[in-house]
Parts: C-alpha cells; sequence; structure tokens
C-alpha cells in the first residue's frame, strides 16, 4: 500500500529518514528515477542513508510503474520518492494508485519561472502538468514535514 509519495530532489535525508517515514510507518522506500537507477554512486549513498530497519528499492520509472502494476508491492507500506515533479508525473500517469504527491523540494534552475513555496520552484512545464494531474483527480499537497498544515497545490497553480 502506497503511504505517501514525496517529490524531493535531495531524496533520502534528514527529514524523510525520520520524520516522514515513521509518522507515515513505511518499511519500504522506493526511490523512483532514471537518472538515479543508473547511477551507481548516488546508489550507493541512498543505501548508506536508509533508515535502519527500512527496506530501500531503486527503480528506473518504468521499471517502477511495473511493479506497483504488478502488485509485487502490495505486502509494504510504501514511501515513493522521486527527484522531480516530471518524474511523479510519469508515476501517477502510469500507475492509477497514485492519488496524492507531496511536493516537499524541487531545484532552482534557469528555467523555473514559478514558486509555489520557499522550497518548491516549478517550470511552465511542471505546471501544466501539476495541472493535469490535478484535473485527473490526484491531491496534490505541499509539506515540508509532517507536522506542516497541508497546502493544497492546485489552488497555486
Amino acid at each position: 500500500m502506497i503511504k505517501l509519495m514525496r517529490v524531493d530532489y535531495r531524496l533520502i535525508h534528514g527529514q524523510v529518514a525520520m520524520a516522514w517515514t515513521h509518522t507515515i510507518g513505511a518499511d519500504c522506500i522506493l526511490v523512483a528515477g532514471d537518472a538515479i537507477a543508473a547511477d551507481d554512486m548516488r546508489k550507493a549513498t541512498l543505501r548508506l542513508a536508509r533508515p535502519s530497519g527500512v527496506k530501500l528499492v531503486i527503480k528506473d520509472i518504468d521499471n517502477a510503474i511495473a511493479a506497483l502494476k504488478s502488485g509485487v508491492t502490495e505486502k509494504y507500506s510504501l514511501f515513493i520518492i522521486v527527484e522531480s515533479i516530471e518524474d511523479a508525473y510519469r508515476l501517477a500517469m502510469g500507475y492509477d494508485g497514485i492519488t496524492s504527491i507531496n511536493l516537499g523540494g524541487t531545484r532552482s534552475t534557469d528555467d523555473t519561472n514559478h514558486r509555489l513555496d520557499t522550497a518548491i520552484f516549478a517550470t511552465d512545464h511542471d505546471i501544466e502538468m501539476l495541472r493535469e494531474l490535478s484535473q485527473k483527480g490526484v491531491e496534490i499537497e505541499i509539506r515540508q514535514v509532517p507536522t506542516d498544515d497541508k497546502v493544497d497545490a492546485s489552488k497555486l497553480l
């Protein structure tokens, strides 16, 4: 069962490893992303950051969708983490079981011209993808830590 899907370019770090994982009761973290799955150094770093007692799986987006569709993840309380809005979009469009996306942190680049929150930067394309997900019925919310109040990101798009 998917407990939370979070967009956070930092992937596994203090807030994720401690606050989010424990609060949602996750026993497995799925880090999904094509670039991450192809980078042995980043995978090794993520394995070191994995919270104790929590399984870590790293897959590219297509294989993550296939695993979710196959039902193999159903035995876990699953926390999905992706590093970009585009990765979240691809996962949510590829697997209907994703009903909510938490925006936790996105990078500011030369292309980002929207700031949805102190740590959420988006391009025009990101905004289009978030609007499409919202119209599909996917909740888009912003929270840095679990104790923060949810901000309905669809009202900011």
